[in-house]
């Protein structure tokens, strides 16, 4: 097994799916402060997450490092596959992979249509096994790592949030790659997020108001999120194997349900 080259994080290259904005942006910023350079992958080439992810790069390289934006759905392989082309010709290497990318409707199972239900599979599951094929051969040149983005969702039931299986499934995979994978140097762990104020929060405000009574010390910040991600990608977490860390601030330990 190849071991990291080192514990930080300084001149490493590092690919965040979904890295825009959110959650993403977060984590970008948490390891160009550490010195890493950074690929920021989004869905689209153009509108605002093209503007922001921009600016994100702009700012990174302010601070002496190197960053490039690659407009990439991930749930078709060929850009995938243009996308880890383009990391291998602009930085010659691969550290750390964090799988951000997250798309789904808020709607009940039974009322999800086909396209829903391939978008689902096909972004939230496919895409990032399409991710952890194009990436691994550049990570296992050094030892890397992957780090999955789940929530809360995996775990605990919500009537409109069909992205929570697709989120459980990822993290029997990533259960299944830190084995697969363990003998080429590469770690493989996931963070579970518990409630984070994205964009996608605001839907889910909507279909679940009760939210807006929960205390304010239950929900987690982006930051908090990225300072999990940055420990997991790093050495430090060597002996952390396949595991999903979940950082919700306890809430899930508070989580029950009346018998009705």
């Amino acid at each position: 097994m190849n071991a990291p080259e080192s514990a930080g994080m300084k001149d490493k290259v590092v690919l965040v799916t979904g890295g825009s904005r959110g959650i993403g942006a977060a984590i970008a910023r948490r390891f160009a402060r550490e010195g890493a350079h950074l690929v920021l992958n989004h869905r689209d080439g153009k509108g605002r997450s093209a503007q922001m992810a921009d600016e994100l790069c702009r700012e990174a390289e302010s601070g002496g490092g190197r960053a490039v934006a690659i407009p990439a759905d991930i749930s078709k392989k060929d850009a995938v596959k243009a996308m880890f082309a383009q990391v291998e010709e602009e930085f010659g290497r691969l550290d750390a992979l964090i799988l951000n990318a997250a798309r789904a409707p808020f709607k009940p199972w039974e009322k999800l249509l086909e396209r829903d239900l391939k978008l689902l599979v096909e972004t939230n599951f496919l895409g990032n096994v399409f991710c952890l094929q194009g990436a691994l051969p550049l990570l296992s040149r050094r030892g890397g790592s992957v780090v999955f983005i789940s929530s809360l969702g995996s775990r605990y039931y919500h009537p409109e949030y069909p992205l929570g299986p697709m989120k459980a499934a990822m993290e029997a995979a990533v259960r299944h790659w830190a084995e697969s994978f363990e003998e080429r140097g590469v770690s493989v762990n996931a963070v579970c997020a518990g409630l984070v104020k994205t964009d996608s929060f605001k839907t889910l405000r909507m279909i679940q108001p009760e939210l807006e009574e929960l205390p304010e010390r239950y929900f987690v910040t982006p930051e908090e999120v990225a300072e999990s991600v940055y420990f997991l990608a790093g050495a430090g977490a060597a002996s952390i194997r396949g595991q999903t860390l979940v950082v919700d601030r306890g809430l899930s330990n508070q989580l029950n349900r009346p018998p009705g």
